[in-house]
């Protein structure tokens, strides 16, 4: 696999993308972006927390806003539900998201609250086995998360025991994964359901992207579920069949013409757990921005988001591991950009 962009820009150490951004992203936040192009120009400082799916292009992102913009942007990568508490509790000034709002969590937001899509990507099945080229089928993908599969011999690669790692947080990928299995799965559906947190039928916990994906990088035999950026050193993703039977792996393209088979709702939300075409586990993923009460803070914010949904911000998201917001999207979310009042 070729090297990633990211890795180029900030090195890292071991084999995978999650030992190296996760103990930081874990210990409470990772700065994104430190310093200016202009060190006498005031640096504007906003605060944010949320989903570590898009957490890594986030970090592209708040880095060239930093350096160019005078915008620093303090990002805990801390989950899409812990993320939302903090909104509600005001003690950031966005989060992120990769499920929709609920009900309750708008009414809890006494500010109002706009939801905008910044990025999208797909939901990888990493595996830890050298010489297994896997391709997993919707109810062989559910037997794996429900634990009547135990060994990669039942899937035809070498014997070796799977251990399942999951998240152990409250998460967006975690909803979207689970509301995938839901419809690939009568009996997932009838069972652990779908959520930002279930109770898993087997395997052990960890803490992100960045913790699958280090946790699965050092468990021959591991296998989880993270966002297609995080598959990295000694990490495989595997081919997932769509509803139409055709397998795919969470490749751009197949990634795009899943995207672009859902349909969006006025407040710029929407989901296809099991598409017909291309790579079959997909999301967009949302910043969630207070309506009102930004004072002071609502310029940077504009001109943050602004940057986020400029054409040169978007062009660089396949290099990272993550999918181009589709035109028809980007449109949307530029007018919703006005509705952050001061």
């Amino acid at each position: 696999m070729a090297e990633h962009p990211l890795r180029k820009r900030f090195p890292v150490q071991g084999h995978a993308l999650g030992p190296a951004l996760g103990p930081a992203l874990l210990a409470g936040g990772l700065l994104m972006g430190c310093g200016s192009q202009n060190p006498s120009a005031h640096v504007h400082t906003l605060q944010g927390a949320g989903a570590s799916f898009p957490a890594p292009i986030y970090q592209h992102w708040f880095s060239d806003l930093a350096a160019h913009k005078n915008i620093q942007v303090n990002y805990q990568s801390v989950g899409s539900g812990a993320g939302v508490r903090q909104l509600i509790a005001n003690t950031v000034d966005f989060a992120a998201t990769d499920t929709p709002v609920s009900s309750n969590d708008r009414q809890a937001i006494g500010r109002g609250v706009v939801e905008i899509p910044l990025t999208a990507g797909a939901i990888a099945i990493a595996y830890h086995l050298p010489g297994c080229q896997l391709k997993l089928s919707q109810g062989q993908l559910a037997g794996i998360f429900l634990g009547t599969i135990h060994n990669y011999k039942e899937l035809g690669c070498s014997n070796q025991a799977i251990t399942v790692v999951h998240r152990s947080d409250g998460s967006g990928t975690t909803y979207n994964f689970t509301h995938s299995l839901s419809a690939f799965s009568k009996a997932w559906n009838q069972g652990p359901g779908f959520g930002k947190s279930v109770q898993w039928p087997t395997g052990i916990g960890a803490k992100g992207n960045e913790g699958i994906a280090a946790t699965v990088s050092q468990l021959k035999g591991g296998l989880g579920y993270v966002e297609s950026s995080y598959v990295r050193g000694n990490l495989q993703a595997a081919a997932i069949a769509n509803r139409a039977g055709h397998y795919a792996k969470p490749e751009a393209h197949a990634a795009e013409m899943a995207l672009a088979s859902i349909a969006m709702t006025a407040n710029l939300t929407g989901s296809e757990p099991n598409p017909a075409v291309g790579y079959p586990i997909v999301s967009f993923t949302w910043g969630l921005f207070y309506q009102r009460g930004n004072g002071a803070k609502q310029q940077a914010l504009q001109k943050t988001v602004a940057y986020i949904l400029s054409d040169a911000a978007q062009a660089q998201a396949p290099g990272l591991g993550y999918i181009s917001l589709p035109q028809p999207v980007l449109k949307q979310a530029r007018q919703a950009l006005s509705t952050i009042q001061p």
